[in-house]
């Protein structure tokens, strides 16, 4: 068989992931505080980029969602600055038709865990409530002194001699955010080169810092300097503290026969105990919480629909200097220059759009996620609807993977709180009447409703939750009920009858 060469035509489609776009997809996985540092990372390389501080922080207004009409895709343009169109070179920056799954972007940027939904913001409690209005005093936090600062500031006025002061800061360094330091003082004091009796000494000397309870090496310890300190501390509470297992798991007459004291006596040692703090360390700032900042916030409209609009706070602002490109465009001499005045207007360029359609993008998603669970905005989270990707990613003709990205790590702040987006996509619990399915949030409501109802008399086994749902048309399986009761950290029927009995027979300590 002989070979010979020809030419043939073929016709195919394949995706093709420029590096911009590719870019522009990991902008929808960034956080708002991500995005600003990616911006400002952008200004500092970019001589063409420059932040548009004068620009007025109000946007267009945003379209109200109604229940029944659909909003119109130009109702949700923004009111940002159009990037500059010379030499745009076609930047593709459209999310429509995107299959890259999740988290495969750059270390740099990267998606990462974002903070609890529910939290409050100060700023979108009156936006939402007053209107638009100025920052009020909450929205600042106070520095706090560490607890690491409090405890060196002490350690002067305690211990004077300089090998002490040595052993004791390095024990401060030691200290945990709850105020407990590593059990086995063998090892720090070889690692230290001094005498175990020398290290024992400082850390007594210690353990008379504010607060009390500092330094300790276990939980019965904590709370037995923090009984000295009251001078309360006596051979039965040392008994005690020597079966806080027994007092842990609710075992009350073990713990009597170890003590040997009546009911009466032992459940006020049991409420002094409770008085104590487990953490002393915790009264002291440590790590900087940051506050959640919604992307989206959800008005009630006047008309019984639902105002939607951006965080305009969150959306960083760039423009691109042309007065300043055409002067260096004239300037530049030689074909390198060129080329690198060439790039950074087209990244300038890019980032403006990408940034455009990035706000957009959210907002689309947010206003269908709106739509979708508008029973749960009006009457709460017993009527959150059973939601997935493809249901938003359909209604807005975009991919599942897009909708995905647009809603990691980002909040919306709504009447009735701070919310992560993904907390609406729940999956289905079905009907036990062949009606509507339940969301799987809304069932782990319910079944919280119903413990939290319990009496000590009428403790509701699993079995027994299963039966109350299905009353209620909630087709559910006892492993389902029990595996929602522990995601709650609710314990077992037989615990909390335990636990009712206690505190009916020791009274508020329990």
């Amino acid at each position: 068989m002989a070979l010979s060469a020809k030419l043939e035509l073929r016709q195919g489609q394949q995706l093709v992931m420029t590096p911009q776009l590719q870019q522009a997809i990991r902008l929808l996985q960034l956080s708002n505080l991500e995005l600003n540092e990616f911006v400002d990372s952008e200004l500092e390389r970019n001589p063409l980029l420059e932040r548009d501080d004068n620009a007025s922080a109000k946007t267009a207004e945003e379209p109200i969602v109604e229940r029944t009409e659909e909003s119109t895709a130009e109702d949700r343009w923004l009111d940002l600055r159009e990037p500059v169109n010379d030499h745009t070179g076609g930047l593709d920056v459209d999310f429509g038709n995107v299959f890259q799954e999740p988290g495969t972007g750059e270390p740099g940027l990267g998606a990462t865990s974002a903070a609890t939904s529910g939290l409050s913001w100060a700023n979108v409690s009156q936006r939402m409530h007053n209107g638009d209005g100025d920052n009020d005093l909450e929205d600042f936090v106070a520095n706090q002194i560490s607890l690491r600062d409090h405890l060196s500031s002490q350690l002067p006025l305690t211990v004077s001699d300089p090998i002490e002061r040595l052993i004791g800061q390095y024990l401060i360094d030691l200290v945990d955010e709850a105020g407990y330091i590593p059990a086995n003082l063998e090892t720090l004091a070889q690692r230290l080169g001094a005498p175990l009796e020398l290290v024992e000494s400082v850390l007594g000397k210690l353990q008379t810092f504010d607060p009390p309870g500092i330094f300790a090496r276990s939980l019965a310890e904590c709370l037995a300097l923090q009984l000295k300190e009251q001078n309360r501390y006596d051979p039965l509470m040392a008994q005690l503290l020597a079966h806080l297992d027994l007092l842990a798991s609710r075992n009350i007459p073990a713990l009597k026969r170890a003590i040997g004291i009546d009911m009466d006596e032992l459940a006020d040692m049991i409420r002094e105990i409770k008085r104590l703090n487990p953490k002393p360390g915790l009264k002291f700032g440590s790590v900087q919480l940051q506050p959640v900042v919604p992307d989206v916030i959800v008005r009630a409209a006047s008309d019984g629909g639902w105002h939607v609009e951006l965080n305009s706070d969150t959306l960083p602002r760039v423009l691109v200097n042309r007065t300043y490109y055409t002067r260096i465009a004239k300037s530049a001499t030689n074909e390198r220059d060129k080329g690198y005045i060439f790039d950074c207007l087209q990244t300038a360029n890019w980032l403006v759009k990408s940034l455009d359609q990035r706000a957009r993008t959210i907002l689309k998603v947010a206003e269908q996620i709106v739509r979708q669970q508008d029973s749960f905005f009006m009457y709460g989270v017993q009527y959150l609807r059973p939601l997935n990707l493809k249901v938003i990613a359909d209604a807005i003709s975009m991919h599942e993977s897009t909708v995905s990205r647009v809603t990691s790590n980002k909040y919306i702040a709504t009447p009735r709180g701070i919310f992560e987006l993904k907390y609406f996509f729940t999956s289905a619990i079905a009907s036990a009447a062949d009606g509507e399915a339940h969301s799987s949030e809304a069932v782990r409501h319910r079944i919280k409703q119903l413990i939290d109802a319990e009496s000590a008399g009428d403790v509701l086994s699993d079995d027994q939750l299963v039966d109350r749902l299905k009353g209620e048309g909630i087709e559910i399986a006892r492993r389902t009920v029990a595996k929602y009761r522990e995601a709650m950290r609710i314990p077992s029927s037989v615990q909390r009858r335990r636990d009712k009995k206690l505190v009916e027979r020791l009274g508020d300590f329990a």
